[in-house]
């Protein structure tokens, strides 16, 4: 359905003049009637008084709308979980045309049918969506229903490995943990309410208790959201690109800040080391290996000899870890960072019970006493981190252990992963606030560093979140997953739809974690594919080892070569994680973001993109000599590794081999990489190699690479950091490369010389002028090296003159 637009040239506003409807273009289903109808404009928004209830509509910008429905004498909701923007667009017009109310902006247009109060959103003219039957009530809370096309793709609904398009899906909203799970998982850690359609629009209903989301399970073309109790109300997200749907849904509800540089290196974990001595041990090993690692992951044994019976002790057990200070300080020494497991769950057998009930930091039973319960590590209490009392206990625990040198946090279990019904929290039952339980703990955790540390990034990897849990620095986590090929399947949908959902740092355990199967090509496959997911963690059970360093001889020399390219590729990945702190854009991304309106290509999730300019198609096969590869959009890509070339737009079959995963560079691209270190301490990004993908039909490129100390929380708007802007423009037989320093006020530059390497060079080369004087270089086999170019002013430019 379309509505044709007539634009006044005294406004930035679309006027409508109704010259047609085409209603009958879009299959509706008629609202509930209703016989009052009455609305009023306020200021930033319109109320609709109907028989069942009241509407309030309005804008957060021409391209984000809010709907609440208020039943009987209601007049306000609690403050969203969510939702952090407080001031409202108002600069929207009100269209009365007798049939409808319209809500006219330049992007979204909304309209209101009279009598029935139907609401339908339409962006740009094309209708997105509309309500079915409006808000009512449920057996078991309320739902509200929505008329969808019958062609649209609906992904969302949070961490599942159902494929990339969820439709036909009813979808349950409890966060729960899924142990073991492969290629299939229907109910995880994270359940957000939000779906996105391939009709370019995202609708993010805005209520943290537990539900459903419906996608069309009935096959009616219906799309429902239920919940038992709470906020009713619904964001709509639209945009012109799904770049801009992104940062509008992640502006919406918050961004993430930047983490520490160090987490983008590797990690050392497993379940778990149960000694001092074998924590130094292993660091020693890596060290010995020349693998570089820069954190070590210390699981529950840090606090009990025992996996049961000692949950909640959140203190050194000082048998095993005798001298904790000294060997966080001695791991420091060598460039490794300590991070700890911590949990919700206080057990009646652990050290610190008695001080839990005394303090009265747990949520309590129907008698207003804590609740204890049973579940794996004992019976236990939960700690109420809704309760400002409580969640001072458990940062004060946090603050002593940062106190003594500990740099990132482990949240686990945070679903809770038993949370029984019957709890009563601070401000609400169990199943009113469970699925924002993730979300209030790295709340704290992330506030408490603000007040405390306000210019140290923390480190905050948890296993449950909701809507908004990225703006508190929550790194997120796909569960225990299968150390099987059918688990490595699962990953890259996951990781690609967190991204779509706000939560860009989604990544998996590498290798698998669940299970004692050995299998060193599966091992190697996945961990080279985490060279190109957010955080790079090899974690497992004990039984067989999470570490290369303890795999064959074979799987850790691939395994090197794949870390080693990670720590090279440093300042590009920092650049995209700067990226996304500033535009919500997810460092994984779909293939759909190139052909949007190829509906094929959103079924894709074995091949994304890294960023912009890498493509990644991940071996997670066994035994697999070739490898179909979806090469997306007009662009051209070549090989990373050979320099073969591929056009855009269609899929073609490519060799594969043991030391690598297919890796391809967008034609005309630029991609930064650093000096090998062992540790993320020692990066230095004094000089910077580049390497440029020549692709004679690409006019322009242009990119940045960001860097600053790594370490201080919000260095960009504290004036702390440099940006390296580099553009490059090819017509007339030459190329022309300019270079241009942004730097922070309170920063001194860092970057002093580039060597840069252009490939696929189809014609030999004539001159090459450096700020207008000649230099050096060489060429042989298509390949043009010139290098330690001197970055000595803010601005330089290269000429190159092809024969």
């Amino acid at each position: 359905m379309k509505i044709l637009l007539l634009q006044m040239t005294d406004s930035r506003f679309y006027r409508f003049t109704f010259l047609l409807i085409l209603i009958s273009g879009f299959v509706t289903v008629s609202a509930q009637q209703s016989e009052q109808f009455q609305y009023e404009v306020e200021k930033n928004l319109v109320r609709i008084e109907l028989d069942r209830g009241v509407y309030e509509i309005s804008f957060y910008s021409p391209e984000v709308a809010e709907v609440t429905f208020y039943e009987d004498q209601q007049s306000a909701y609690p403050p969203s979980h969510a939702v952090v923007l407080d001031q409202k667009f108002s600069s929207f017009n009100v269209n009365d045309t007798g049939d409808h109310v319209a809500l006219l902006t330049d992007g979204l247009q909304i309209f209101i049918e009279r009598p029935s109060g139907q609401i339908s959103f339409y962006y740009m003219g094309e209708k997105l969506i509309e309500e079915r039957n409006g808000f009512r009530s449920s057996e078991d809370g309320f739902e509200v229903d929505f008329n969808i096309s019958e062609t649209e793709i609906l992904m969302g609904g949070g961490a599942r490995a159902l494929g990339m398009n969820r439709r036909g899906h009813r979808l349950q909203l409890y966060n729960r943990a899924h142990y073991g799970y492969e290629t299939r998982s229907e109910l995880m850690n994270y359940t957000i309410p939000m779906v996105l359609s391939s009709n370019m629009y995202a609708i993010h209903f805005d209520n943290p208790t537990i539900g459903w989301l419906d996608l069309d399970s009935q096959f009616n073309n219906t799309l429902s959201f239920e919940a038992i109790s709470g906020r009713q109300t619904y964001q709509i997200i639209a945009g012109e690109r799904w770049e801009k749907i992104i940062e509008n849904y992640t502006r919406l509800t918050g961004f993430q800040p930047l983490p520490p540089r160090w987490a983008f290196g590797n990690f050392s974990s497993r379940f778990g080391y149960r000694s001092q001595d074998e924590v130094l041990k292993t660091i020693e090993t890596f060290r010995q290996e020349d693998v570089p690692v820069d954190a070590v992951i210390l699981d529950l044994y840090w606090f009990g000899k025992e996996v049961k019976g000692t949950m909640g002790n959140l203190a050194f057990d000082r048998d095993s870890f005798p001298e904790p200070e000294q060997m966080i300080d001695r791991l420091e020494d060598q460039g490794v960072k300590t991070v700890l497991i911590t949990e919700p769950f206080v057990v009646t057998t652990s050290d610190r019970w008695d001080e839990a009930v005394e303090m009265d930091v747990l949520a309590k039973d129907s008698l207003g006493n804590p609740a204890t319960y049973d579940f794996f590590f004992g019976n236990t209490g939960l700690i109420d981190v809704f309760d400002p009392e409580a969640s001072n206990w458990f940062w004060n625990i946090y603050q002593d252990l940062i106190e003594m040198g500990v740099h990132g946090w482990w949240g686990d279990l945070g679903e809770p992963e038993v949370h029984p019904e019957h709890l009563i929290h601070h401000t609400g039952t169990a199943n009113e606030v469970h699925n924002i339980y993730g979300h209030e703990w790295a709340k704290l955790v992330h506030e408490g560093y603000r007040e405390n540390y306000p210019d140290v990034r923390p480190f905050n990897l948890m296993r449950a979140g909701y809507s908004g849990s990225q703006r508190f620095g929550l790194i997120p986590w796909s569960g225990d997953v299968n150390r099987t090929w059918g688990g490595l399947q699962s990953q890259p949908e996951i990781s690609l739809q967190m991204g779509l959902q706000g939560l860009g740092y989604m990544h998996s355990d590498l290798g698998g974690f669940a299970g004692n199967l050995v299998d060193d090509e599966k091992y190697v496959r996945w961990l080279q594919y985490g060279v190109f997911q957010p955080i790079y963690r090899p974690h497992a059970q004990e039984d067989v080892p999470s570490e290369p360093v303890f795999r064959s001889r074979k799987a850790l020399n691939f395994s090197r070569e794949a870390i080693e390219l990670r720590y090279r590729l440093i300042p590009y990945i920092y650049t995209l994680a700067f990226e996304n702190s500033e535009t919500g854009m997810p460092l994984m991304r779909p293939l759909f973001f190139e052909e949007p309106d190829n509906h094929e290509i959103y079924k894709v999730a074995g091949s994304y993109l890294f960023g912009d300019d890498m493509l990644i198609s991940p071996i997670m096969e066994p035994g697999k000599k070739e490898q179909k590869v979806w090469f997306p959009g007009k662009s051209s890509w070549f090989d990373f590794y050979t320099g073969e070339k591929y056009r855009g737009g269609e899929q073609k079959r490519v060799e594969t081999n043991e030391e690598s995963i297919p890796t391809f560079i967008r034609g005309g691209a630029i991609i930064p990489t650093a000096e090998l270190v062992q540790s993320l301490d020692n990066y230095s990004i004094n000089h910077l190699n580049l390497t440029l993908f020549h692709d004679a039909s690409v006019p322009y490129y242009i990119t940045s690479v960001y860097h600053d100390d790594g370490l201080t929380y919000d260095a960009y708007k504290k004036k702390m950091y440099e940006q390296l802007h580099i553009s490059s423009s090819n017509r007339n037989g030459k190329s022309i490369i300019r270079f241009m320093k942004e730097i922070g006020q309170r920063f001194e530059s860092e970057i002093e010389t580039i060597s840069l390497t252009i490939r696929n060079a189809e014609t030999s080369v004539e001159s090459i002028q450096f700020d207008g004087n000649p230099v050096e270089f060489h060429f042989q086999n298509s390949t043009l090296e010139i290098k330690n170019l001197e970055l000595s002013s803010n601005r330089h430019e290269l000429l190159i003159q092809w024969d």
